[in-house]
């Protein structure tokens, strides 16, 4: 019985540091994986470091939404760089695939916001 006991007793669960990389067993805050760096990091489609910045009203039923794409940002920043846009432009917006999209045609006051913080932007599209 005390052998089963014993068992039992060890440490079941401890949310000392949160979440674990699955790969080094570190926290993820702490994580130099080159996996786990590369699965947060988004990948541009684009060669050139600018970030394209195009309206768009396709699959929205004729409203307009204007989106922000390559940004080379891990996940986190990229939704920290959504949340200032959406603050500069007074909209809602979200990050999807990689990509920030901002209720409402802000085109021109977004590629002005993004040169203050210093992202390289160019209108794209029509």
């Amino acid at each position: 019985m005390s052998k089963q006991r014993e068992k039992k007793d060890g440490l079941v669960y401890s949310s000392d540091f949160g979440r674990a990389c699955p790969a080094c067993s570190q926290p993820v805050a702490q994580c130099q994986c080159k996996a786990h760096i590369e699965k947060n990091v988004l990948k541009s489609p684009f060669k050139d470091g600018m970030i394209r910045v195009e309206r768009q009203t396709k699959k929205r039923a004729g409203q307009i939404v204007t989106v922000v794409r390559g940004a080379e940002l891990p996940a986190r920043e990229l939704k920290e760089l959504a949340r200032s846009l959406k603050c500069a432009c007074a909209s809602g917006g979200t990050v999807k695939d990689g990509n920030i999209e901002i209720q409402g045609d802000h085109a021109e006051l977004l590629i002005r916001e993004l040169d203050k913080l210093g992202f390289p932007a160019k209108r794209s599209g029509g």
